[in-house]
């Protein structure tokens, strides 16, 4: 997964299933931060407003995926 399909994913989930869109959103994030890191997992988080829309919080800066 890239950025570009990851936006993609989140309007689509945000579009369909508005304020119960969060499950849906939370697979999304997941692939993100496995394929990508914290980084993109933060920019979108911030991008989006997850974190007061749906209760996505940025990943700590000392995450790591291993």
């Amino acid at each position: 997964m890239n950025l570009d399909d990851a936006r993609k994913r989140l309007e689509t989930a945000v579009t369909q299933y508005g304020e119960h869109a969060a499950p849906a959103i939370d697979l999304v994030m997941n692939e993100v931060r496995s394929d990508m890191g914290a980084g993109a997992f933060n920019e979108l988080v911030e991008e989006f407003d997850l974190e007061l829309m749906y209760g996505i919080a940025p990943l700590e800066s000392g995450y790591s995926s291993s």
